[in-house]
């Protein structure tokens, strides 16, 4: 949590006005970071969802475990090496390796049936959630904090991993955009996406692509499971608490597109932190829904609409 490092704490003779107004401030100031890292930690959960589900149209329920996976990494990578950051490097490559076969096994199968695809990555969720609880137990797992001290921030403490994520997230929300819209193989992606039987005459290998897009959607997945272990629980449950409002990022931003990830994200994440801060956590998530359903019935393609 972060505390304040202000002139009152350095100085008890400062009179009550000047150490409420100054409470105040950073009260402001610790409920903006707090929104701002859990709006950035959502969207590194929701650029994998947006390119699987918003991209590829294909609405993966076993993105939870693969964000599950990436954390369970971590864990096996630091436990064997002592090593957070060699897990974080191998994570989204696990993922990503995870995410070919699947598409190879599974999906490369129903791309065009849309309620076949809900079930069958739903049953792999299952399967996922049950193989990690057989190698690692059905209780909760945990990883040392790489970065355990505090960084100020206009006057207070703000955790310096906290910081470390949300420079992260914005640096691999950046990154994938630039990669889905500023190079050859983003294109080609896109083609494929938009009109595959016009991209397969153009000569692009569709298939191909669909590998390449549902193992870059893992990967991110995994990654940000990896990023996210040493600030949470790691436990087989621990997928389910990001998946329901990465959805709800990905519909009320847009289904299409990745700048509707972030502001669905920033809708979302901003919303649950500031509720949270008045109200209890379950009415915060009731007023969260509550604000998702207006947005999505009075915008039924999102906020950035049909837009890619």
């Amino acid at each position: 949590m972060p505390t304040g490092s202000g002139s009152c704490a350095k100085d008890p003779n400062s009179s009550i006005a000047t150490c409420q107004s100054e409470a105040a401030v950073q009260a402001t100031i610790a409920l903006l970071l707090d929104t701002a890292n859990f709006t950035l930690a959502l969207l590194l959960v929701t650029l994998g969802l947006v390119v699987i589900f918003g991209l590829m149209n294909v609405i993966n329920m076993a993105h939870g475990e693969f964000f599950l996976i990436g954390a369970y990494v971590v864990v096996a990578v630091s436990n064997a090496t002592g090593s957070f950051w060699l897990g974080l490097l191998l994570a989204p490559l696990v993922l990503a390796v995870v995410g070919l076969l699947v598409e190879w096994l599974i999906i490369r199968h129903i791309y065009h049936r849309f309620i076949d695809t809900i079930l069958a990555t739903w049953g792999l969720s299952l399967v996922i959630k049950q193989g990690v609880v057989v190698l690692f137990g059905p209780g909760a797992q945990s990883v040392p904090n790489p970065l355990p001290t505090a960084v100020d921030v206009f006057g207070v403490q703000y955790p310096a991993y906290r910081l470390f994520i949300m420079a992260l997230a914005a640096a691999l929300a950046l990154a994938t955009y630039y990669l889905f819209f500023r190079t050859k193989l983003g294109l080609q992606i896109r083609g494929v996406i938009a009109n595959r039987a016009m991209a397969a005459s153009l000569g692009i290998n569709t298939r191909r692509m669909d590998r390449a897009t549902f193992a870059v959607g893992s990967a991110l997945a995994g990654f940000a499971g990896a990023v996210m272990a040493p600030i949470m629980s790691v436990d087989p449950q621990m997928g389910v608490g990001f998946l329901i409002p990465s959805f709800l990022s990905v519909l009320v931003g847009g289904v299409n597109s990745l700048v509707g990830a972030l502001i669905g994200s920033g809708v979302i994440g901003g919303a649950t932190t500031i509720f949270s801060a008045g109200i209890s956590q379950a009415d915060a998530q009731i007023l969260v829904f509550l604000l998702a359903m207006i947005i999505i019935r009075f915008l039924p393609s999102g906020i950035i609409g049909g837009r890619k």
